[in-house]
């Protein structure tokens, strides 16, 4: 079948279900159009090597990709945000409407909601059914991160969400708690399925040679967090927790690996509490990622206690399972239900440096054998329900049950 796959984000940008994913479909015998926009995530510049115009079109690892213009920004402006958001809508809406080839079904990667908004209207004007694949619950996210304050724009945001989801032949949520919460909304249990995410299994390969210098890591106990460090991931009261476990075992030691909003504040914190058990490094290339993972003993996800995490599995989840190392889960409900049944590691209440602590020492007293197991069992887990192989083949069945049922 032809599927219309519509993502804002797509290589060269960090994005999840991009060329990895179309790559897939393809190889189960799809044909895959893409439209996204010219590259200017997370940067909010466009590419080095592009420049917008009305229609650009590539081939990028044997996937045709169409690229249509957008006002790059990425900054903390409300208003040059919308307008990023909003320029691509009516670009893609208007190629999608009348230059791209028609498709048997329609692929959305939400957010932003309004690539959703897009999707709906193609579908209902060209006949075509829609797939939306929600990988952030709007308007949920805005209230939680503060992005928006006013509750009238939320319960705006809200309507067209609902409007959305009534339009889309099938939503696909990430995980248990999105599909009580859309079902609490009025969407049919039938028309909601859970296809859980996978990581970019290649970038976690371990490279023969590395040029960082991970000696610091040697002869220690190291719990590794590797990602984004903004307001969200509330890694202060991992700091505070460092302190607590210097005290009782100065062999363990945190390292932080990547960027953010909140770097600066955490090293501050943890020069203010005089502590020597906190390491941060700057963000790496993704073929360098692996190295530090595999010389990691435990893996952290640690996300502010809020509601609405408790029902998201945050993406670096599948990451940290597929390399096989015991997980410390400091995000309470779905992802912490996720490590409990796997039995791949321990969980922890989040923004709680006593309980952070506390399992901290506990994972690090265990026998080595131990956690060598909760790792493997991890790795297991992953392959046999997360992976890109299961992913995908979980979608394209679900396409052709749509494509069948709206010809039947």
């Amino acid at each position: 079948m032809r599927i219309m796959l519509l993502t804002q984000f797509f290589e060269p940008e960090p994005t999840f279900k991009g060329v990895v994913f179309a790559r897939k479909l393809q190889e189960l015998g799809h044909e895959v159009e893409v439209i996204t926009t010219f590259p200017n995530y997370p940067i909010g510049k466009i590419y080095q090597g592009y420049k917008q115009k009305w229609r650009s079109k590539e081939v990028v690892e044997g996937i045709n990709v169409v690229r249509v213009p957008i006002y790059a920004s990425h900054d903390t402006s409300r208003v040059r945000r919308s307008l990023n958001y909003i320029s691509f809508a009516a670009s893609s809406l208007i190629y999608g409407l009348f230059f791209a080839k028609k498709a048997d079904i329609i692929y959305v990667y939400h957010p932003p909601m309004t690539v959703g908004v897009v999707g709906a209207l193609i579908g209902m004007m060209r006949r075509i059914p829609f797939v939306c694949d929600i990988q952030d619950l709007w308007p949920d996210t805005l209230r939680a991160t503060g992005m928006v304050s006013s509750e009238k724009f939320i319960r705006f945001v809200g309507h067209v969400c609902q409007w959305m989801y009534a339009r889309a032949a099938h939503v696909v949520v990430l995980s248990p708690g999105f599909r009580r919460r859309l079902i609490e909304r009025g969407v049919p249990e039938e028309k909601i399925s859970i296809i859980y995410n996978w990581c970019n299994e290649s970038a976690l390969e371990v490279p023969a040679e590395s040029g960082l210098d991970l000696g610091f890591m040697d002869g220690r106990f190291n719990v590794v967090f590797a990602g984004n460090m903004g307001k969200a991931q509330a890694l202060g009261s991992v700091i505070e927790a460092a302190r607590r476990v210097e005290a009782e075992n100065a062999n363990i030691q945190f390292v932080f690996i990547g960027g953010g909003l909140e770097v600066d504040a955490l090293k501050k914190q943890s020069a203010g509490l005089g502590i020597t058990n906190v390491r941060f490094l700057p963000p790496v290339p993704m073929t360098e990622v692996g190295v530090v993972l595999e010389r990691a003993d435990a893996l952290l996800v640690h996300l502010k206690n809020d509601p609405l995490f408790t029902i998201t599995i945050p993406s670096k989840t599948q990451a940290y399972m597929a390399v096989g190392k015991p997980l410390l889960m400091a995000v309470d409900g779905d992802a912490a239900e996720l490590v409990r049944e796997s039995k791949a590691g321990l969980a922890i209440v989040s923004e709680d440096p006593h309980s952070i602590a506390e399992k901290v020492l506990q994972l690090a007293s265990m026998p080595p054998e131990h956690r060598v197991a909760m790792g493997q069992r991890a790795k297991e887990f992953y392959e046999k329900e997360l992976s890109l192989d299961i992913g995908c083949r979980k979608f394209s069945d679900l396409f052709q049950r749509l494509v069948f049922k709206r010809r039947a």
